[in-house]
């Protein structure tokens, strides 16, 4: 090789290496609020990162353990992470400043899209008394994390009975740990709003057979005629191996992020996610019960970044 062609072979070599280099080095990272192991939220957000690092040019993403939905609009809106999975409920009472946000302020939050429902699961063992809601009274009960999504909801389906948190004995435990001290006889009942099926409670159905609690007569259609975000939505008996279907409420989760991130960003993430829903799903089952045309349904805005995909 000659002097002249060593030296275009070097210079073109270089620039390869300098634009692969750029491409990587000086992506965007951005960080997923998700929840904590053994629900739906943090597997959820694994599969969005990974669709983001594969398809949006410039970004890349991380998922990040976090205390779920209720924590979630807090840290978008602190900037600790930059989208956050949350739910129809929550992401309301956040922008009014409302509720358990009441001290955090109004927010300005925008929805990128829709994901799929988390269902308030109430759980116990096949062979337990407990049969309703109403018989909680003065049990041992696995509530989720503390500061988690469950417990609001949870509250609002106890109060529906006649009862408060102070009624109960709670704990506040991971999604996980709360089914595995149910399965060990520690908890009566296990709460979790999650996707289902929900890895905590098919973790412990390999050992301990499980049934859903009902609500009491007539305390469904109260719910969901008070509560105008919550579904109802049958868990078939094939989830969870159980004897019936389970009657739970129902919630669309959403991401969102803060109204001041980039139309162009926003773009980008929207466009990874929904526009590839046969890899999500391939490699993540919550997302077959995802329907983007609902992002165009959610209770916040839509950020005009995403506004831009979904009405394309």
């Amino acid at each position: 090789m000659t002097l002249k062609s060593y030296t275009k072979f070097f210079f073109k070599f270089m620039l390869v290496g300098a634009l692969l280099f750029s491409s990587s080095a000086f992506a965007k990272e951005l960080r997923i609020g998700t929840a904590s192991q053994g629900g739906a939220f943090y597997p959820v957000g694994q599969a969005i990162s990974n669709l983001v690092n594969k398809h949006a040019d410039g970004l890349t993403m991380v998922p990040v353990v976090t205390q779920g939905s209720v924590q979630n609009p807090k840290l978008v809106s602190k900037g600790e992470v930059n989208l956050g999975i949350t739910n129809n409920n929550l992401a309301v009472f956040a922008n009014k400043g409302a509720a358990m946000y009441k001290k955090n302020g109004k927010m300005n939050l925008r929805a990128l899209g829709a994901l799929h429902f988390s269902v308030l699961h109430m759980m116990t063992t096949a062979n337990s008394k407990i049969k309703t809601i109403s018989d909680l009274k003065g049990k041992r009960i696995a509530c989720g994390p503390a500061g988690g999504g469950t417990i609001p909801m949870m509250t609002q389906v106890l109060a529906l009975h006649g009862l408060t948190m102070k009624d109960i004995k709670p704990t506040f435990l991971s999604y996980a740990d709360g089914f595995k001290q149910l399965a060990d006889g520690n908890v009566d009942a296990a709460f979790a709003l999650s996707g289902y099926p929900a890895g905590a409670a098919t973790q412990v159905i390999v050992t301990t057979k499980l049934k859903h609690l009902k609500m009491a007569p007539g305390k469904m259609d109260a719910a969901l005629a008070k509560y105008k975000n919550y579904n109802l939505v049958n868990i078939p008996k094939s989830a969870y191996k159980t004897l019936s279907t389970g009657e739970v409420l129902g919630v669309n989760n959403m991401l969102v992020v803060d109204a001041s991130m980039s139309n162009d960003t926003a773009y980008k993430i929207t466009k990874a996610v929904y526009g590839n829903m046969k890899e999500f799903k391939e490699n993540n089952s919550y997302a077959n019960q995802i329907i983007p045309e609902n992002s165009l349904k959610l209770k916040i805005p839509l950020h005009p970044g995403s506004e831009k995909y979904f009405k394309k």
